[in-house]
């Protein structure tokens, strides 16, 4: 709708995940690096983190790019199952035919693929997004996944993606023997405010904007009410943008970017000078009453008890 008005050839601040859009942080390179040391040490799990939008998707997408070609991935995004579902789903990502009731033909079908693929000088990696909802058992059976190795190697590599919860979950007393097999941790915190800055204008220069659009106080605001998570800012601007088109407006400022809040948040703030007339008319009626009272021609007892019960209150 705004991108006309704008001159942008696409909506630059979509919350769906966007390859062309990627932009990095230094604590999203930071993170990278992380992950691409885990990757390439060869076995054991390794931790990523974060508040919910602050950018895990887009770190795990970074990551799949630089992997070699000859690494097969397993992505589980459905965390909140069994144990043997677990397993099952694992087959299912890997394309392994199996249609065993057993667990222990299942682990036995998924270690023979992955000795295959170590033969064949393949790499195995198994990224399991929402970790934080799986189950102790769950847990537990990854963990059991890890002691399918070689004599030199292990045959599976496991990324945890989760919120702040998973630290939690995984430092219970029950899984000590699974914290122990971590070998690489990251949480991504937020952008700063400079971070925030760039992130902005990098968006809008993809999208094909030729001037800054936000000025620099609206950033500033953007920052106040976003904290830096990437989603949220993505939501903020692009509401933005859309209340400068309705208004007629060439640029974003503060006001505009404070209003999309409130309209986010569904928050109605009420204009001030529409209080004026009602507080004048209270005054008038104030002034009218003493008047009255004064020349006798208002009984104020009576007044105040009519008034009392139109109003509904009593002592």
């Amino acid at each position: 709708m705004y991108e006309q008005y704008f001159g942008l050839n696409s909506k630059p601040f979509t919350i769906t995940p966007d390859p062309r859009y990627l932009f990095m942080s230094n604590r999203h390179t930071e993170g990278l690096a992380h992950l691409l040391y885990g990757v390439t040490d060869s076995g054991g799990f390794i931790q990523l983190t974060g508040e919910v939008g602050t950018g895990k998707t887009t770190l795990i997408r970074a990551l799949l790019e630089q992997l070699p070609k000859k690494i097969e991935i397993a992505l589980i995004m459905h965390t909140q199952i069994s144990a043997k579902e677990f397993l099952i789903e694992i087959c299912n990502e890997l394309k392994i035919k199996n249609s065993s009731k057993s667990m222990i033909e299942v682990v036995n079908s998924l270690n023979h693929y992955l000795l295959a693929q170590y033969s064949d000088g393949k790499r195995v990696i198994l990224l399991v997004d929402e970790a934080q909802n799986l189950k102790p058992e769950v847990l537990e059976q990854l963990r059991l996944l890890t002691n399918l190795e070689t004599a030199h190697k292990k045959l599976l590599q496991i990324i945890l993606i989760g919120q702040p919860e998973l630290r939690d979950v995984l430092a219970e007393n029950n899984l000590r023997q699974l914290a122990q097999r971590v070998t690489a941790r990251y949480h991504l915190e937020p952008l700063s405010q400079l971070e925030t800055n760039l992130y902005i204008d990098h968006r809008l220069k993809i999208a094909g904007a030729r001037t800054s659009i936000f000025d620099k106080l609206a950033k500033k605001e953007v920052f106040k009410y976003s904290t830096g998570v990437p989603r949220l800012i993505n939501i903020i601007c692009d509401r933005a943008l859309l209340g400068a088109y309705s208004d007629d407006k060439a640029e974003v400022t503060k006001d505009i970017i404070s209003k999309a809040y409130n309209e986010i948040q569904g928050i109605v703030k009420t204009s001030k000078r529409s209080i004026w007339p009602i507080i004048f008319g209270i005054l008038v009626m104030i002034l009218t009453i003493i008047l009255l009272n004064n020349d006798d021609y208002l009984d104020i007892q009576n007044f105040l008890e009519m008034i009392k019960k139109l109003t509904g209150i009593e002592n």
